[in-house]
């Protein structure tokens, strides 16, 4: 798959490892804020589905809506 590169200049006095994975943290955040689905968020990650769902607890990130509205479906379709 051809994507587009982003260069991020970041500050080594910032104290991030070299190791974080800016690109899982970029797509947790994006999935959190409704921009980007499961799905998305995972290729923008580079990890399955599965993988990427399983890793939004280390971020702090919920993959169950909070919306009313999809709860109340999830209850009519249970």
């Amino acid at each position: 798959m051809n994507m587009p590169t982003i260069t991020l200049n970041v500050p080594q006095s910032l104290g991030l490892l070299p190791t974080f994975d800016f690109s899982v943290y970029l797509a947790a955040k994006l999935y959190e804020d409704e921009i980007l689905s499961a799905g998305q968020a995972s290729l923008l990650a580079n990890l399955s589905k599965r993988g990427f769902i399983e890793l939004m607890g280390k971020y702090g990130v919920s993959t169950f809506s909070t919306k009313v509205e999809d709860l109340l479906e999830d209850i009519k379709n249970a």
